[in-house]
């Protein structure tokens, strides 16, 4: 490849190499349960027949090992639609809706959920969806569209899998008029989709309730406006009609630039392609909640329903927050309470979603109104619990269902940590959530921690490991456990310019050590693993041909790093993973715009910088 080169555009832009198809691996298949922190417990019985009682165990288990791809059917008994599909039309479109994993994964991501229930009540829409291990026949007519829900990023070798299973070339360069639209969203893809950019033909950027109708319409209006058959002009023309749709990002469009290691421009190279493509907000009073329940879900027949999107702290280093800003929490009496009792009457197993549920305006009413006695069969599950809103009350309400254990992020031991990454959390607040958790009559407390934050020393990970001791002093009869992971920047918030710190792979293992020692449990996250989600979290284009390598030889950091020496100028992977990039410098994300601009992000992260410049001029 050039130094200038145009990726994703010409069919010469990879190497042919590139284009064979992958070896498959004989390997099982490693299930990915979204990273939250929703812990499900067994409640109380209920006997109504209309209603299905779940307990610990996921629904991912041995049992349905033998589950063949197409053998939908058995599947499909077990589900419960909360919605009524809406047979297509004449002349509807033919689209395959796939989740690069497995059912129990898939079915039991809200976003999926919500795309395939709009596509199903949809008369525009014949919908077929496809998992990895299992899918509904495929059709038989030509197919317009094929989209892929896109939650994690290591999901990309299932989604390569999955096109070569339908004949569609991997490379949206590569395919023709005979070949169907490949479009993709989801997290990992509105964060930063540039490293799988030339495997899709357009990215929907934002929230799925913003987008989908005109992304529907739009290729339905194109594609069936009286001509026959399909030719160069008219995905052409497709492809031409969604460029001008908000937040519908076509790669092919825009063409990145690079001068050695930096990318120095990305220009859009089609007259229909516009200078920046922005993330589209939903901002209606409803939120998501579940259209499909089943027992073969990851958590068996949990009927979800989000209180709450988006975060009000903004801790500098969480994409959870800065991609989905602004905060938004769903009205109690007009959304929430009657979404919920909808579930009611299909199970009897509630989870409330959200980045930080216990910060919704009414969360007390609503935790009162499920606490009723003529309630009191609802085994209730919260996805994230704000350290300083646990109440002795809380506690005593959810260990009154069931629940032995509730998780809180703290992020680090350290107070200077925690004001580096803006965690509005002070010491006192940790150890009195400990205390109001035992006195609720709690078993257990899970504590969220991060090893490697930007201008954390060793004398920090001391803290970390005194304030464990500490809470095991202050409430000894929790079973603590500390989760820690390894920061990883993410796009779109202000920790993007920061690279992963080597150091914090002895740190977790110090930690780990340590910890034993005081009898308290330590789980810290893979370092290599976070070190591979930093690659994809910040890399550009020229990791397509990388990935694609890698996946013939096995993923792994390891094959991550032989495939990177075997494409020609390609930076070393530490500029990814660990570089600290200039604050002015051109992002690969810099034309897809988040919810704030980039003068507020680095704003957000000079302060960072001052903060960690002043604890150092402390010492």
């Amino acid at each position: 490849m050039s130094m200038y080169a145009i990726v994703g555009k010409q069919t010469g832009s990879l190497p042919s190499a590139a284009r064979q198809p992958t070896r498959r691996r004989n390997t099982p298949r490693r299930a990915y349960y979204p990273n939250t922190t929703l812990r499900v417990y067994a409640g109380k019985k209920n006997d109504a027949k209309n209603r299905q009682r779940g307990s610990k165990r996921p629904a991912n288990k041995k049992k349905h090992d033998g589950w063949k791809m197409n053998s939908m059917a058995t599947v499909k008994s077990d589900e419960t639609m909360l919605f009524q599909p809406v047979p297509g039309n004449a002349d509807a479109l033919t689209v395959i809706y796939a989740y690069p994993n497995e059912y129990s994964v898939g079915i039991t991501s809200l976003g999926y959920q919500l795309v395939y229930a709009f596509l199903e009540m949809s008369s525009l829409v014949n919908v077929t969806r496809m998992f990895t291990d299992v899918g509904d026949p495929m059709p038989r007519n030509d197919v317009d569209l094929v989209g892929f829900s896109f939650s994690w990023e290591l999901d990309y070798s299932n989604l390569i899998d999955m096109l070569e299973g339908l004949d569609i070339p991997i490379l949206a360069a590569d395919r023709t008029d005979k070949h169907p639209i490949v479009f993709g969203g989801g997290p990992a893809l509105t964060a930063n989709p540039e490293p799988f950019a030339a495997f899709f033909d357009v990215v929907l950027l934002g929230d799925g309730e913003e987008m989908l109708s005109s992304f529907i319409r739009t290729v339905h209006d194109v594609t069936r406006d009286g001509v026959v058959g399909t030719s160069r002009r008219q995905r052409e023309s497709i492809l031409s009609a969604l460029a001008a749709c908000p937040g519908m990002y076509i790669p092919q469009f825009y063409e990145p630039v690079y001068d050695g290691m930096a990318l120095v421009d990305i220009r859009p190279n089609h007259p229909s392609a516009q200078a920046y493509v922005e993330k589209q907000t939903y901002r209606g009073g409803t939120l998501a909640s579940s259209t499909i329940v089943s027992p073969r879900m990851a958590w068996e027949n949990i009927f979800m329903a989000e209180v709450v999107r988006s975060c009000p702290e903004m801790c500098r280093f969480c994409l959870a927050s800065y991609l989905t800003l602004p905060f938004r929490a769903a009205p109690l009496e007009g959304s929430l309470i009657p979404t919920i009792e909808k579930g009611l009457q299909y199970t009897d197993r509630i989870g409330l979603l959200g980045a930080s549920v216990t910060q919704h305006p009414e969360f007390s009413a609503l935790l009162e109104w499920l606490m009723q006695p003529e309630r009191s069969h609802v085994r209730l599950s919260i996805a994230s619990v704000r350290t300083n809103t646990v109440t002795e009350e809380l506690a005593t309400a959810l260990s009154s269902r069931g629940t032995r254990s509730l998780t809180i992020a703290v992020e680090s031991g350290s107070s200077k940590v925690r004001r580096i990454v803006n965690k509005k959390l002070e010491q006192e607040d940790i150890e009195k959530a400990a205390v109001n958790a035992q006195a609720g009559g709690l078993q257990a407390l899970k504590l969220y921690g991060m090893a490697g934050v930007p201008g954390e020393t060793e004398h920090d990970i001391d803290e970390t490991i005194q304030m464990m001791t500490s809470l095991k002093k202050a409430a000894p009869k929790l079973k603590l456990t500390l989760g820690c992971s390894t920061f990883v920047p993410k796009a779109h918030t202000p920790f993007q310019w920061r690279g992963v710190d080597p150091a914090a792979d002895k740190r977790l293992k110090r930690m780990d050590k340590e910890l034993k020692r005081h009898g308290i449990q330590f789980r810290p996250e893979s370092y290599k693993w976070s070190v591979v989600q930093a690659l994809l979290s910040r890399g550009d284009r020229r990791m397509t041909e990388m990935l694609l390598r890698a996946k013939s030889l096995g993923d792994s950091l390891s094959t991550f790093k032989r495939a990177a020496k075997e494409v020609p100028d390609m930076p070393p992977l530490s500029y990814y993973a660990h570089d600290i990039y200039d604050d002015d410098c051109v992002l690969p994300w810099q034309h897809l715009h988040g919810p704030l601009p980039i003068d507020t992000l680095r704003k957000h992260y000079r302060e960072a910088e001052e903060e960690i410049v002043s604890s150092q001029e402390a010492l």
